[in-house]
């Protein structure tokens, strides 16, 4: 066994944090009403989209797919939203799968806003930076929805996480 965290123990990771976050919003559907400031979003609806666009769309660029249009995507119910978490879940095992994939591969990553001295990556820090920037934002979930007043019992700290040993 490795030291090391593996991409599909992080990919289990960021899966079980995902289906906990449907699990809470499924069950306490006004808290997708909430106003929320984070990542562009007015509500926690769109934030949600935020998070389960973004890391289908990593998905899509390192398995070589074409991007989801984010102008056309769904914009709910969280059913609809969800589909894209487990878009990118597929993408990510079969990638995670294909033992030919290179992970330290250089990919230049094609977005506008992205400074250029950070536009190369390997393949590898792409897909750890995808499923990382998820659990960066379901921590923020949680703490917004404690203080109003719908704590989603999420322990968000990999050290509660079953998908590790």
């Amino acid at each position: 066994m490795s030291v090391g965290i593996t991409l599909a123990e992080l990919l289990a990771w960021n899966d079980e944090a995902s289906s906990h976050w449907k699990i809470h919003l499924d069950a306490n559907g006004s808290l997708l009403d909430l106003p929320c400031d984070i990542g562009g979003a007015k509500t926690v609806q769109e934030f949600v989209r935020h998070v389960w666009t973004a890391e289908l769309r990593w998905a899509q660029r390192l398995a070589g797919l074409p991007l989801l249009d984010r102008e056309k995507a769904a914009t709910g119910p969280l059913d609809a939203l969800f589909q894209f978490h487990r878009e990118a879940m597929e993408i990510f095992r079969n990638l995670l799968a294909a033992p030919e994939r290179e992970w330290d591969e250089v990919y230049e990553i094609e977005i506008s806003w992205i400074p250029d001295e950070v536009k190369k990556q390997t393949r590898r820090k792409i897909a750890v930076h995808a499923l990382l920037h998820s659990q960066r934002h379901w921590a923020q979930l949680a703490t917004l929805v404690r203080h109003a007043g719908a704590p989603a019992s999420f322990h968000g700290d990999i050290l509660f996480s079953l998908a590790l040993r």
